[in-house]
């Protein structure tokens, strides 16, 4: 029988780069923080990103928890400065712009180039809504949300290998949708 441990040990085992419990963590607080995210914005693509770069800011040791107080009021700090900051263009999806705007000296324009392309002229909805929920939930995490193979792994509970397939599945597919 397994001992449960107490918020603050988890939070602490997560930022030491403990999956299990940054997973147990991200199972206990992750619904809680993205139904108040939404109390403060209705894009529930702007509150999923923001959610999961809260976990990342904790998986990732960018986020401290100092052991002076609750870890929801933590949790809660850390996210709604993320919502703040994504609103205002600092986001996931304002990152990924500039890293797009860096690549254009290509001779082919990338899947998520075509992705931008996409949202831009209005053929990317439909080639999204074909992508399986899958597909689509590997390509919100390693382009949109610009995570590594690695952490969508961990965001997403896949293996690694299964990320990694995956998104080249949704690379290929929304290539040949936005051609």
């Amino acid at each position: 029988m397994s001992e449960t441990r107490s918020d603050g040990e988890l939070l602490r085992a997560a930022a030491d780069g403990d999956r299990r419990a940054f997973e147990e963590l991200y199972r206990r607080f992750a619904p809680w923080l993205t139904a108040r995210l939404r109390g403060r914005c209705a894009d529930a693509g702007v509150v999923d990103d923001v959610v999961q770069e809260t976990f990342l800011a904790i998986w990732r040791g960018k986020a401290r928890y100092r052991e002076d107080g609750d870890v929801a009021g933590w949790l809660w700090r850390i996210g709604s400065r993320r919502l703040v900051d994504s609103l205002r263009g600092d986001g996931a999806r304002g990152r990924l712009r500039q890293a797009l705007a860096r690549l254009r000296h290509r001779d082919e324009a990338s899947a998520e180039e075509r992705v931008l392309a996409g949202v831009e002229h209005g053929d990317l909805a439909g080639a999204l809504v074909r992508l399986s929920p899958e597909l689509r939930a590997v390509l919100q995490a390693t382009v949109i949300d610009g995570l590594t193979t690695r952490e969508a792994a961990v965001v997403l509970g896949i293996p690694p290998g299964t990320v990694k397939t995956r998104a080249m599945r949704a690379r290929k597919q929304l290539r040949e949708a936005l051609a």
